[in-house]
């Protein structure tokens, strides 16, 4: 049996007296696109941090196909295939949308900017920016900084992406596109864990659920399930139990 290509087993990060992340344990499949729920402040973006360096943890362990990354730096878990995108886009605004691509293809993966270039080409097509490639960063709309957060996690060539929140703030149409694109990646054989508060969004594309709450795994199995269980519509959706 293969082994899961992320793992967090019983993770706790604390800062002084407030408790964020609270001996949470969950897996990530080889393929798996799994979604993750929570109220603002239940520790869903500290969980991404803990996976890609960016923050230690006081206690527990997170594994990456296999092998044990706790301590290891945030460039180290890039190269190894971990991809980020943040909730807020921060592209170099005054560098070229393919000069950003080229800093992730050549930095992040510790590839020569040669070996990087036509690579990064293909990624500009594949998230719709090609026509912008030569557009300054700080130039585009929110939908294409969007994008461009997707293709500079791409450019670093990962076998597991994490998105956080990258449909808030689009119109319907704009998440739709993303939505498309999204799913084209991951059918391309991208594994991702996606946080996002557009349910209808995640649902078109993830294959199972986690709810964090206080830093706690409250619920996790099939979307379904996950979202009529009353402990989820009572905490993330305001509905009180019946």
């Amino acid at each position: 049996m293969s082994n899961p290509l992320i793992r967090m087993d019983d993770v706790s990060k604390r800062y002084g007296a407030l408790t964020v992340t609270d001996h949470l344990s969950f897996e990530l499949g080889p393929g798996e696109a799994l979604g993750v729920l929570g109220p603002n402040g239940a520790g869903k973006s500290t969980m991404f941090n803990l996976i890609t360096g960016d923050v230690r943890p006081n206690s527990g362990r997170v594994f990456y196909d296999g092998q044990e990354i706790t301590n290891l730096s945030p460039h180290r878990r890039c190269h190894m295939g971990i991809g980020r995108s943040y909730q807020i886009p921060h592209p170099f605004a005054q560098m070229t949308v393919f000069e950003n691509l080229l800093v992730g293809g050549a930095f992040g993966k510790g590839r020569g900017e040669r070996e990087a270039y036509d690579d990064c080409a293909e990624i500009l097509e594949r998230t719709g920016l090609l026509a912008r490639a030569n557009s300054l960063a700080g130039s585009l709309s929110l939908l294409e900084r969007k994008r461009l957060e997707l293709a500079r996690a791409l450019s670093t060539q990962p076998k597991v992406l994490l998105l956080d929140e990258i449909a808030g703030g689009l119109t319907e149409a704009e998440c739709e596109a993303l939505v498309t694109l999204i799913r084209e990646i991951h059918q391309g054989g991208v594994s991702i864990i996606w946080i996002e508060h557009v349910v209808q969004a995640l649902l078109q594309v993830v294959e199972r659920l986690i709810v964090i709450d206080f830093g706690r795994l409250l619920a996790e199995g099939a979307p379904d399930a996950v979202m009529a269980d009353p402990k989820v519509r009572e905490v993330y959706m305001g509905v009180g139990a019946e």
